[in-house]
């Protein structure tokens, strides 16, 4: 059965080759970027004129404006793809104060999925890029207060939405599936060729990862798991993510910076 797949970041790297190999076998790819002109020569290298939908993820009113446009042109998203992420920029901090890794990487895609959560079906999925790289939360950090190191922002921000993954596989035990993968560390994407000099590893060993949580049964009763793509298999986050005291005042602090009811 060919199902609707939006996939953010998907103008290169392993968002774009995950999005090659999802339409090539006949689903429906929704591309999200930050510029039109990525956009629409991803579109073309995708084919099939997919649909594309542009915001810049630092900004979250933006993702709600994403939201509410691929409210207005779905009726149902079967999977979301939180791919998009940063890791070493110029002016990390954003225009709102916030630290612009917390916020792309953790905040923007709880924001989108929160508002996407009536289009999900009960076995549609929600796929969210974690990484090797997680620490420990500096709370006031992800508030923005205080400023932090390229790596501990990028860390932090990848173990903040390995906790949501958790927390909303827990609040919606009857669906969506949502799963945290680690795709491999260091491939061959312009995130890491600018962040650490390296021609980095296949892409698709990445794609690949991104496709089977997407689409097969193994992942089909994994929801709030987390696969380690370095390992081959299922594994435990840092160890932070079983400290629920820890995870609690993680979860408050993102749900108030999206202006979110708290629930559960």
């Amino acid at each position: 059965m060919t199902k609707t797949i939006l996939i953010t970041g998907a103008t290169d790297g392993i968002g774009l080759l995950t999005a090659k190999q999802l339409a090539e076998q006949g689903h429906t790819v929704l591309l999200h970027g930050r510029s039109a002109e990525k956009l629409a020569s991803a579109a073309g290298e995708v084919g099939s004129s997919p649909k594309t939908y542009r915001a810049d993820l630092s900004r979250l009113e933006e993702v709600e404006g994403l939201a509410k446009a691929l409210r207005d042109d779905h009726a149902q998203i079967d999977v979301v793809i939180n791919n998009a992420g940063v890791f070493k920029l110029p002016n990390p901090r954003t225009e709102a104060g916030l630290d612009a890794r917390f916020v792309v990487n953790t905040l923007a895609p709880y924001l989108l999925v929160q508002r996407l959560l009536p289009m999900l079906p009960k076995e549609g999925r929600v796929v969210n890029l974690s990484s090797a790289a997680q620490a420990s939360i500096d709370v006031a950090a992800l508030r923005g207060d205080g400023a932090l190191e390229d790596m501990a922002a990028y860390a932090q921000s990848k173990l903040a939405i390995t906790i949501w993954t958790q927390e909303m596989a827990r609040l919606h035990q009857d669906g969506p599936v949502f799963i945290a993968v680690n795709p491999g560390s260091l491939l061959a994407s312009k995130m890491v060729k600018e962040g650490f000099g390296v021609a980095g590893n296949d892409l698709s060993i990445g794609a690949d990862i991104l496709c089977r949580a997407a689409l097969l049964d193994e992942f089909a009763d994994a929801s709030g798991a987390y696969f380690d793509n370095d390992m081959g298999g299922f594994g435990q986050p840092h160890s932070a993510a079983r400290d629920m005291p820890h995870v609690k005042e993680v979860m408050a602090a993102i749900r108030a910076l999206v202006a979110e009811t708290p629930i559960g």
